[in-house]
């Protein structure tokens, strides 16, 4: 599961970082919600960086309202659902970030239930979870909306008291492009959908201001 993350890296580092120019001005976000519009750098524009809204809408969708507008795809079945197995193939995406929260969903550590962490690497750089994307064309207006969606893994030992999926963190420049590389087989790329090396992450508690997408703020982020 992945329902909030971070991304507060200036805009000249994620440039560097990721080898892609802002097509749109966006402020750092705290605390990234589903419905709100992300940077995300698709497979069909690899240089660019662009918003899109979390929480996918297939093009084959008549109604955008109606139905389920998943914020994440598990790895282990894209291959097998209508609504994924496209995506797979031909639009794939990085959702740039520099950290995620999730709330522990049973008691350890001391801590109770739904006590939120913030999870990120001991690096503090940004990174990009493995995603997939979509346009829908609103026939009566005419206008697009591009939508994405997170894919999620088995967790790794960081993650495992903490919550049973976690998000695809691809390991690095290589396994992004990897990703975003249409060259690349099936097999390939489902190879690349796995638990992050857990030595090169890290966790701690927040504050529960993060149950709210209202808080986005830099106290957010500070430990409880």
């Amino acid at each position: 599961m992945c329902g909030r993350y971070s991304l507060i890296s200036p805009s000249g580092l994620l440039k560097e970082r990721f080898g892609a120019e802002l097509a749109e001005d966006f402020a750092p976000t705290y605390n990234a919600a589903p419905s709100q519009h992300l940077p995300v750098i698709t497979n069909a524009a690899p240089q660019q960086v662009r918003l899109m809204q979390w929480g996918l809408v297939p093009a084959w969708v008549k109604d955008r309202t109606s139905g389920p507008q998943p914020i994440n795809a598990r790895a282990e079945t894209l291959a097998e659902k209508p609504s994924f197995r496209q995506l797979l193939q031909r639009r794939r995406c990085l959702v740039l970030a520099d950290s995620f929260y999730e709330w522990q969903q049973k008691e350890a550590h001391g801590l109770p239930p739904k006590t939120p962490h913030r999870i990120l690497l001991t690096s503090g750089q940004p990174y990009a979870f493995a995603g997939l994307w979509d346009e829908w064309l609103d026939r009566a207006t005419g206008e697009i909306l591009p939508t994405f969606t997170i894919v999620t893994t088995e967790p790794n030992a960081l993650m495992q008291p903490l919550h049973h999926r976690m998000p695809v963190i691809l390991e690095g420049p290589e396994a992004e492009q990897s990703w975003l590389s249409d060259a690349v087989s099936a097999a390939e790329h489902q190879a690349l959908l796995r638990p992050y090396p857990t030595e090169l992450m890290r966790e701690y508690v927040i504050s529960k201001l993060v149950n709210s997408p209202a808080h986005n703020e830099p106290a957010v982020l500070e430990p409880a």
